[in-house]
């Protein structure tokens, strides 16, 4: 019987601050930053709403990939030799 334990964003923000902000918040400023350029130059939304969308969802998968990288991080340094050091 497996037990899923939920990783918390803040706690993955407070275990690696770089990461975690270049790949949740990058992203999100670029699609805020495609769709204000374009209602200050008054393109059609429907011209900078696909890029937006893709870019939120890339966000959400980067941070959930480096979830998972960060959890198996911490499961491989809890585990300890059973033998001892190789030689």
């Amino acid at each position: 019987m497996s037990v899923r334990q939920s990783l918390s964003l803040v706690e993955l923000f407070r275990a690696t601050p770089v990461k975690s902000s270049l790949l949740a918040l990058g992203p999100l400023a670029l699609a805020v930053g495609q769709l204000g350029n374009s209602y200050l130059n008054g393109v059609s939304f429907a011209v900078s709403s696909p890029f937006a969308v893709v870019m939120v969802a890339f966000a959400v998968v980067a941070i959930r990939h480096h979830a998972a990288e960060h959890r198996l991080r911490r499961l491989e340094d809890g585990l300890e030799p059973e033998f001892g050091p190789a030689r």
